[in-house]
């Protein structure tokens, strides 16, 4: 898959792409503000689940970024989305952070939802998860990616813990955020483009990568965040480029 001659949107990832933590990668607040000199529509994306969308606005603008608060599609929302859209009354095993976002647990609950609890991820919690998927609930996970990057090194991610109910249920969970296609194809028709005319700049080969290639999404791969050198030579995700870094990746798609 090659990067469109002439993109009409681009989607970026934002933990490891823009920022570490709460620190701004190198160059990456210009390279943004070049971008957004460009004209060219911008959507963030963020698998991001253990903070509401306000807050990781704010901290965005606090490291420098020029963000909207309506620019960033997150995990959680579209999982509220969902949830509200189905008329769902779920058994909620979130981080507390998301509660006033996400809402709280249902007392006779119809469906589970996973999102990354963190240090919550306690054993009576996951039973309590457990419990009802084997009474036949569905299954609903915000997403499944394995880990994260911080100051001090690559954090387990809450794939672990959906893979592990998966494995005790014999259930497939449902994923909301990346690497599912609707989580792509919601943020292009709010910005009316085709996957074809857009492009994604991310730091994940499988979630951020693979699924916008599979959602027809041509993928930019930089060289932060949770990138490894392995995947560069991954027998079945093959980036359309891989670049240092994100202003690297502008540089490519002003340049396209």
């Amino acid at each position: 898959m090659f990067i469109p001659t002439d993109p009409k949107a681009v989607l970026i990832d934002l933990a490891g792409v823009l920022h570490v933590d709460d620190d701004a990668l190198p160059g990456a607040v210009v390279a943004l503000e070049k971008l957004r000199g460009s004209g060219l529509p911008i959507r963030f994306l963020t698998n991001t689940t253990r903070s509401p969308r306000q807050r990781i606005v704010n901290m965005l603008k606090g490291m420098g970024f020029a963000v909207e608060t309506d620019e960033v599609q997150t995990a959680v929302l579209a999982t509220r989305h969902l949830v509200r859209q189905r008329g769902l009354r779920p058994f909620f095993l979130v981080h507390p952070d998301i509660a006033g976002e996400i809402g709280s647990s249902h007392a006779d609950p119809d469906a589970v939802v996973l999102g990354d609890a963190g240090p919550y991820f306690t054993f009576d919690a996951l039973n309590m998860a457990f419990r009802l998927l084997m009474r036949g609930l569905p299954f609903i996970a915000m997403a499944r990616n394995r880990y994260f990057k911080e100051k001090d090194g690559l954090t387990l991610d809450m794939g672990a813990f959906v893979s592990a109910l998966e494995f005790s249920t014999g259930k497939t969970a449902e994923i909301v955020g990346k690497p599912a296609a609707p989580f792509f194809q919601s943020a292009l028709d709010e910005l009316g483009v085709s996957p074809a005319q857009a492009v994604l700049i991310g730091d994940d080969l499988a979630d951020d990568i693979g699924g916008a290639q599979s959602a027809g999404i041509a993928g930019i791969l930089v060289r932060t965040g949770k990138y490894r050198a392995s995947d560069e030579s991954h027998p079945g995700i093959q980036p359309a480029l891989i670049v240092d870094d994100f202003a690297a990746a502008v540089d490519r798609v002003l340049g396209a």
